[in-house]
Order: structure tokens, then sequence, then C-alpha cells
């Protein structure tokens, strides 16, 4: 099996029916050109609006969503339930037959919470590869939503930057991070097509990379290092440059793996 490629996606998509479309009918090409390719999906979006119709206040620390426990099941019924089913059955307009899951599925993670003031927020790190194997193996497309547990019965709402990080670690795989936007912008709102850990760190400090951005960026550099191969942070709404990266050219902001 060639080196598969793990694409993280945002809630916005879930608003873009053209976006879906576009982005699954590159896919398709991807898939049909050999390579293999999980999608990983946030939903932030869904959760505000069901969160509010439901009354509840949304709130976030440093970029990740406070969830108490009496917001779990709204969470997970939006990520693992309608804006997972959503994804799966466009991808089906582009004729590609895709697989709904969370990460609690087939073993694949394991999730711990991530801190008292966050609720039930997990991180997670890469378990078993089994499930997604037979299913890239098949020539499924695996959707998995960001939603895990803690063993021991309890859901978690994990950042899904974060997911998809843990599941490009499980697969050894090329990680793409789709955006809102082309990438990573500097102060002046251009593309930064290179970024290196100095960069980031100081645009960091100077407010520039902040809230979701900072949580995306951290997310890749630690994935960069862990796999020693460069991370891609691009647009959804431009999917056809998937393709170049599927020829090692270059797309959106390239996050590079440092050599210690």
């Amino acid at each position: 099996m060639s080196q598969p490629m793990v694409i993280k996606v945002g809630g916005a998509l879930l608003r873009s029916l053209s976006g879906q479309k576009a982005l699954f009918n590159t896919v398709a090409q991807l898939m049909a050109q050999g390579t293999p390719v999980v999608l990983v999906h946030g939903g932030g979006c869904l959760v505000e609006d069901w969160l509010s119709d439901a009354g509840l206040v949304s709130e976030k620390l440093d970029g990740l969503r406070i969830t108490p426990k009496n917001q779990i099941e709204l969470v997970a019924g939006a990520l693992a339930g309608a804006a997972n089913k959503k994804l799966v059955a466009s991808a089906k307009t582009s004729e590609v037959n895709a697989v709904g899951l969370s990460l609690s599925d087939g073993n694949m993670v394991t999730a711990d919470y991530v801190s008292s003031a966050l609720g039930q927020v997990g991180k997670c790190v890469a378990n078993e590869r089994k499930l997604l194997d037979m299913l890239l193996e098949s020539n499924y497309l695996p959707i998995i939503s960001s939603i895990a547990d803690d063993g021991h019965g309890e859901l978690l709402n994990v950042n899904a930057d974060q997911a998809a990080q843990a599941i490009a670690q499980l697969l050894q795989a090329k990680l793409v991070l789709l955006s809102d936007v082309p990438g990573v912008l500097d102060a002046n709102k251009q593309l930064i097509s290179q970024l290196d850990m100095p960069q980031a760190q100081q645009l960091m400090a100077d407010g520039v990379i902040k809230d979701g951005m900072k949580v995306k960026v951290e997310a890749a550099f630690a994935t960069a290092q862990l796999l020693a191969d460069s991370i891609i942070i691009a647009s959804w709404q431009q999917p056809q440059q998937l393709l170049a990266l599927a020829d090692s050219k270059s797309c959106g902001t390239t996050i590079k793996y440092q050599r210690s």
C-alpha cells in the first residue's frame, strides 16, 4: 500500500455543498491514482448551532472548546452524528465509498483528559491501525470524527487538528490540514509558503498566529517531528492542490521538519 494521506477539514466545509463536492471529487482522483486517503473532521459551526439551540453557552480556552459534562452528548451528536454522516453522504455523490467512524472505533487511539478546566476535552495518541488498514486496502475512505473516549465509558471531545495528528502518526501518513484560509498568514495577511519553528514561535509571540491557527500550527510541528516529514496547511476551497502533493509538489504553507 502506498503512503496514505490524512486530510483534516474544519466545520466550515459543512456549510458549503460545492466545497464538499470539489473536495470529494479530488479525493476520488487521489484514490484512483493509488493514494489511500483518510479524512478527519471537526464541526465547530454545527456544534455552535446545536449548543445555541439548546440555550447553552460555548466558550474556548487557548483555542480549545471547553466541553462541560452536560454538553458532551450534544457535541458528540453534532460531530460523530450529523457532521460525520453529512460528509459520508456527500462523498457518495462523488462515487467515493466512505465509512463513517469516530476516534473510539477499532481502538485507533487512546485518550485522556487535557485538564479539569476544559471538562470533557481529550488528548489522544496513536494505538491500533488494523481497522484503518483493512478499510484502506479495500479502497474505502474512512471519515473520522474527533470524538474519543477515556476507556471508562466517558466521551471526550478532541481537537480535530490534534486528532488528525494522531491518525497520521498511526498510519505514517502525509498530513494535510485544510483551513478556511490559504495557509498560515503573516501580519499583512500574506501567505507564508514555508514556516520553521523559530518563525512560528515569533509569530505566536507577536499575536499573529493565535487561537485555532495556533493549535493547528502546534499540531503540525508536533507531527512533523514525529513523522520526520513536512506537514501542509492549505485551504479546503482549493482541493485540487492535493493532487500536486501526490506528485511531491507544494501548496499552502509547508511546516518544515527540523532535523536535530
